[in-house]
Protein backbone atom coordinates (compact mmCIF):
# COMPACT_ATOMS: atom_id res chain seq x y z
CA UNK A 1 0.00 0.00 0.00
CA UNK A 2 2.76 2.08 0.67
CA UNK A 3 4.46 1.71 -2.15
CA UNK A 4 1.41 2.42 -4.04
CA UNK A 5 0.57 5.61 -2.65
CA UNK A 6 4.68 6.30 -3.09
CA UNK A 7 4.35 5.73 -6.58
CA UNK A 8 1.10 8.06 -7.65
CA UNK A 9 1.37 10.85 -4.54
CA UNK A 10 2.29 13.12 -7.30
CA UNK A 11 -0.64 12.37 -9.12
CA UNK A 12 -2.60 13.83 -6.83
CA UNK A 13 -0.23 16.38 -5.05
CA UNK A 14 0.73 18.39 -8.65
CA UNK A 15 -2.80 19.66 -9.49
CA UNK A 16 -2.97 21.08 -5.68
CA UNK A 17 0.36 22.80 -5.93
CA UNK A 18 0.06 24.04 -9.04
CA UNK A 19 -3.53 25.85 -7.68
CA UNK A 20 -1.07 27.04 -4.50
CA UNK A 21 1.45 28.58 -6.77
CA UNK A 22 -1.18 30.36 -9.03
CA UNK A 23 -2.96 31.65 -6.02
CA UNK A 24 -0.31 32.64 -3.29
CA UNK A 25 3.38 32.27 -4.69
CA UNK A 26 3.32 33.66 -7.85
CA UNK A 27 1.44 36.84 -6.45
CA UNK A 28 3.35 37.24 -3.32
CA UNK A 29 6.72 37.32 -5.26
CA UNK A 30 4.69 39.99 -7.58
CA UNK A 31 3.55 42.16 -4.66
CA UNK A 32 7.27 41.66 -3.61
CA UNK A 33 9.05 43.12 -6.07
CA UNK A 34 6.01 45.82 -6.89
CA UNK A 35 7.02 47.33 -3.58
CA UNK A 36 10.13 48.21 -5.01
CA UNK A 37 8.22 50.42 -7.80
CA UNK A 38 5.71 53.18 -8.93
CA UNK A 39 2.78 51.71 -10.51
CA UNK A 40 -0.82 52.56 -11.35
CA UNK A 41 -1.16 49.06 -13.37
CA UNK A 42 1.25 45.89 -13.12
CA UNK A 43 2.42 46.22 -16.64
CA UNK A 44 3.54 50.19 -16.32
CA UNK A 45 5.68 49.43 -13.12
CA UNK A 46 8.96 51.02 -12.80
CA UNK A 47 11.80 50.39 -10.32
CA UNK A 48 12.03 53.01 -7.27
CA UNK A 49 14.33 50.74 -5.01
CA UNK A 50 13.25 51.39 -1.10
CA UNK A 51 11.72 54.73 -2.11
CA UNK A 52 8.12 53.25 -0.95
CA UNK A 53 9.31 51.98 1.91
CA UNK A 54 10.94 55.66 3.37
CA UNK A 55 8.03 57.00 1.97
CA UNK A 56 5.81 54.51 4.31
CA UNK A 57 7.51 55.45 7.72
CA UNK A 58 6.25 59.41 6.94
CA UNK A 59 3.83 60.70 9.67
CA UNK A 60 1.35 61.72 7.09
CA UNK A 61 0.76 57.89 6.28
CA UNK A 62 0.16 57.38 9.75
CA UNK A 63 1.34 53.63 9.60
CA UNK A 64 3.16 53.60 12.88
CA UNK A 65 0.08 55.33 14.50
CA UNK A 66 -1.85 52.36 12.61
CA UNK A 67 0.91 49.54 14.43
CA UNK A 68 0.77 50.83 17.55
CA UNK A 69 -3.29 51.45 17.65
CA UNK A 70 -2.88 47.22 16.37
CA UNK A 71 -1.17 46.54 18.58
CA UNK A 72 -2.45 47.66 21.58
CA UNK A 73 -6.45 46.11 20.03
CA UNK A 74 -4.45 43.08 19.64
CA UNK A 75 -3.22 42.55 23.39
CA UNK A 76 -6.80 44.03 24.42
CA UNK A 77 -8.33 41.01 22.19
CA UNK A 78 -6.29 38.21 22.68
CA UNK A 79 -6.91 38.01 26.68
CA UNK A 80 -10.30 39.21 27.17
CA UNK A 81 -11.10 36.96 24.27
CA UNK A 82 -9.51 33.49 25.78
CA UNK A 83 -9.97 34.67 29.46
CA UNK A 84 -13.92 34.30 28.44
CA UNK A 85 -13.98 31.70 25.69
CA UNK A 86 -11.97 29.70 28.86
CA UNK A 87 -14.24 30.30 31.55
CA UNK A 88 -17.66 29.57 29.15
CA UNK A 89 -15.74 26.42 28.19
CA UNK A 90 -14.85 25.25 32.13
CA UNK A 91 -19.20 25.92 32.54
CA UNK A 92 -20.20 24.06 29.77
CA UNK A 93 -18.32 21.28 30.37
CA UNK A 94 -19.55 20.65 33.48
CA UNK A 95 -22.48 18.14 33.87
CA UNK A 96 -25.37 21.12 33.04
CA UNK A 97 -28.58 20.96 31.20
CA UNK A 98 -28.92 22.65 27.91
CA UNK A 99 -25.05 22.33 27.37
CA UNK A 100 -25.43 21.64 23.93
CA UNK A 101 -27.65 24.56 23.04
CA UNK A 102 -25.83 26.93 24.80
CA UNK A 103 -22.40 25.44 22.45
CA UNK A 104 -24.80 26.39 19.23
CA UNK A 105 -25.82 29.81 20.28
CA UNK A 106 -22.15 30.79 21.54
CA UNK A 107 -20.41 29.46 18.23
CA UNK A 108 -23.66 31.41 16.18
CA UNK A 109 -21.71 34.91 15.99
CA UNK A 110 -19.07 33.03 14.44
CA UNK A 111 -20.64 32.42 11.10
CA UNK A 112 -21.47 36.06 10.76
CA UNK A 113 -20.05 38.22 7.77
CA UNK A 114 -17.56 40.83 9.71
CA UNK A 115 -18.90 43.89 7.34
CA UNK A 116 -22.66 43.23 8.43
CA UNK A 117 -21.72 42.79 12.30
CA UNK A 118 -20.01 46.07 11.60
CA UNK A 119 -22.60 48.13 10.91
CA UNK A 120 -25.23 45.93 13.37
CA UNK A 121 -22.91 46.70 16.07
CA UNK A 122 -22.26 50.42 14.88
CA UNK A 123 -26.22 50.70 15.03
CA UNK A 124 -26.01 49.18 18.45
CA UNK A 125 -23.94 51.15 19.91
CA UNK A 126 -24.89 54.59 18.55
CA UNK A 127 -28.40 53.74 19.76
CA UNK A 128 -27.10 53.65 23.64
CA UNK A 129 -24.37 56.36 22.93
CA UNK A 130 -27.57 58.63 21.18
CA UNK A 131 -28.50 58.44 25.51
CA UNK A 132 -25.64 60.70 25.42
CA UNK A 133 -25.74 62.83 22.44
CA UNK A 134 -22.82 61.29 20.86
CA UNK A 135 -21.89 58.50 18.26
CA UNK A 136 -19.21 55.79 17.97
CA UNK A 137 -16.89 57.84 15.83
CA UNK A 138 -17.18 60.85 17.74
CA UNK A 139 -14.60 59.43 20.30
CA UNK A 140 -11.47 57.27 19.29
CA UNK A 141 -12.19 55.24 22.93
CA UNK A 142 -15.21 54.33 22.05
CA UNK A 143 -13.87 53.08 18.54
CA UNK A 144 -11.63 50.98 20.49
CA UNK A 145 -13.47 49.56 22.56
CA UNK A 146 -16.33 48.91 19.82
CA UNK A 147 -14.17 46.99 17.71
CA UNK A 148 -12.86 44.92 21.20
CA UNK A 149 -16.56 43.97 22.20
CA UNK A 150 -17.55 43.19 18.28
CA UNK A 151 -14.31 41.03 17.96
CA UNK A 152 -15.14 39.61 21.82
CA UNK A 153 -19.05 38.70 20.55
CA UNK A 154 -17.44 37.47 17.08
CA UNK A 155 -14.53 35.06 18.77
CA UNK A 156 -15.29 33.97 21.78
CA UNK A 157 -17.78 31.06 20.75
CA UNK A 158 -15.18 29.80 17.70
CA UNK A 159 -12.77 29.65 20.78
CA UNK A 160 -14.80 28.17 23.35
CA UNK A 161 -15.68 25.21 20.85
CA UNK A 162 -11.71 24.64 20.71
CA UNK A 163 -11.30 24.54 24.74
CA UNK A 164 -13.83 22.21 25.17
CA UNK A 165 -12.49 19.77 23.17
CA UNK A 166 -9.32 20.20 24.72
CA UNK A 167 -11.10 20.26 28.09
CA UNK A 168 -12.59 17.00 27.71
CA UNK A 169 -9.49 15.13 26.83
CA UNK A 170 -8.01 16.35 30.21
CA UNK A 171 -7.27 12.81 31.89
CA UNK A 172 -10.12 12.60 34.62
CA UNK A 173 -7.40 10.40 36.48
CA UNK A 174 -5.32 13.50 37.02
CA UNK A 175 -8.44 15.78 38.54
CA UNK A 176 -9.02 12.89 40.82
CA UNK A 177 -5.65 12.67 41.72
CA UNK A 178 -5.21 16.63 42.29
CA UNK A 179 -8.32 16.17 44.72
CA UNK A 180 -6.62 13.05 46.81
CA UNK A 181 -3.67 14.94 47.39
CA UNK A 182 -5.37 18.28 48.92
CA UNK A 183 -5.63 20.48 45.66
CA UNK A 184 -8.07 23.69 45.66
CA UNK A 185 -10.22 24.04 42.56
CA UNK A 186 -7.59 27.02 42.07
CA UNK A 187 -4.33 24.83 42.21
CA UNK A 188 -5.97 21.95 40.18
CA UNK A 189 -6.95 24.53 37.15
CA UNK A 190 -3.33 25.83 37.11
CA UNK A 191 -1.12 23.38 37.74
CA UNK A 192 -3.21 20.35 36.11
CA UNK A 193 -6.21 21.50 33.93
CA UNK A 194 -4.26 24.32 32.33
CA UNK A 195 -1.05 22.67 31.75
CA UNK A 196 -2.79 19.82 30.05
CA UNK A 197 -5.13 22.08 27.55
CA UNK A 198 -1.84 23.84 26.03
CA UNK A 199 -2.04 22.69 23.00
CA UNK A 200 -5.81 24.04 22.31
CA UNK A 201 -4.35 27.35 24.18
CA UNK A 202 -1.79 27.40 21.25
CA UNK A 203 -4.52 27.28 18.75
CA UNK A 204 -6.56 29.87 20.15
CA UNK A 205 -4.09 32.37 20.96
CA UNK A 206 -2.83 31.96 17.31
CA UNK A 207 -5.90 32.23 15.96
CA UNK A 208 -6.92 35.00 17.55
CA UNK A 209 -3.96 37.17 17.08
CA UNK A 210 -3.82 36.58 13.66
CA UNK A 211 -7.20 37.53 13.16
CA UNK A 212 -7.19 40.03 15.43
CA UNK A 213 -3.90 41.59 13.87
CA UNK A 214 -4.97 41.36 10.47
CA UNK A 215 -8.53 42.69 11.02
CA UNK A 216 -10.36 44.68 8.04
CA UNK A 217 -13.83 44.36 7.40
CA UNK A 218 -14.88 45.11 10.83
CA UNK A 219 -13.01 47.98 11.57
CA UNK A 220 -14.21 49.43 7.65
CA UNK A 221 -17.74 48.86 8.83
CA UNK A 222 -17.77 49.69 12.24
CA UNK A 223 -15.76 53.01 12.20
CA UNK A 224 -13.75 53.49 9.14
CA UNK A 225 -11.19 54.94 10.97
CA UNK A 226 -12.81 57.45 12.18
CA UNK A 227 -12.20 59.67 13.91
CA UNK A 228 -9.51 61.59 11.91
CA UNK A 229 -7.98 57.87 11.33
CA UNK A 230 -7.72 57.55 15.23
CA UNK A 231 -9.18 54.13 14.50
CA UNK A 232 -7.89 52.57 11.76
CA UNK A 233 -5.95 49.50 11.85
CA UNK A 234 -3.16 48.50 9.90
CA UNK A 235 -4.99 46.88 7.74
CA UNK A 236 -7.26 49.51 6.55
CA UNK A 237 -4.61 52.00 6.53
CA UNK A 238 -3.16 49.90 4.05
CA UNK A 239 -6.37 49.55 2.14
CA UNK A 240 -6.80 53.48 1.96
CA UNK A 241 -3.46 53.96 0.70
CA UNK A 242 -3.35 51.54 -2.26
CA UNK A 243 -6.75 52.14 -3.60
CA UNK A 244 -7.49 56.19 -1.83
CA UNK A 245 -4.18 57.96 -3.13
CA UNK A 246 -3.15 58.38 -6.31
CA UNK A 247 0.55 57.15 -7.83
CA UNK A 248 0.84 55.71 -4.38
CA UNK A 249 0.00 51.55 -4.79
CA UNK A 250 3.78 51.41 -4.05
CA UNK A 251 3.46 52.79 -1.08
CA UNK A 252 0.40 50.71 -0.52
CA UNK A 253 2.51 47.23 -1.49
CA UNK A 254 5.10 47.99 0.91
CA UNK A 255 2.97 48.82 3.45
CA UNK A 256 1.13 44.61 2.54
CA UNK A 257 4.98 43.26 2.53
CA UNK A 258 5.84 45.02 5.90
CA UNK A 259 2.11 43.83 7.19
CA UNK A 260 2.77 40.26 6.30
CA UNK A 261 6.26 40.14 7.70
CA UNK A 262 5.26 41.35 10.98
CA UNK A 263 2.14 39.14 11.09
CA UNK A 264 4.84 35.96 10.45
CA UNK A 265 6.92 36.93 13.15
CA UNK A 266 4.47 37.31 15.70
CA UNK A 267 2.48 34.43 15.03
CA UNK A 268 6.18 32.58 14.84
CA UNK A 269 6.90 33.92 18.23
CA UNK A 270 3.79 33.61 19.69
CA UNK A 271 4.14 29.79 18.70
CA UNK A 272 7.51 28.81 19.93
CA UNK A 273 6.39 30.35 23.51
CA UNK A 274 2.84 28.29 23.96
CA UNK A 275 4.08 25.01 22.54
CA UNK A 276 6.96 25.57 24.74
CA UNK A 277 4.97 25.03 27.62
CA UNK A 278 2.95 22.38 26.24
CA UNK A 279 2.85 18.83 28.90
CA UNK A 280 4.12 15.74 26.55
CA UNK A 281 2.20 13.24 26.84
Amino acid sequence: MEKTLKKYFVIFTVPTIIAFAFAFVVPFVMGVYLSFCKFNTVKNAKWVGLENYIKMFEGKQGFLYSLGFTTLFTIVAILTINVFAFGIALLLTRKMKGTNLFRTVFFMPNLIGGIVLGYTWQQMINAVLLKYETTIVSNAKYGFWGLVLLMNWQMIGYMMIIYIAGLQNVPTELIEAAKIDGATSWQTLFKVTIPMVMPSITICMFLTLSNSFKLFDQNLALTAGAPMNKTRMLALNIYDTFYGKTSFEGVGQAKAVIFFLIVALIALVQLRATRSKEVQQ
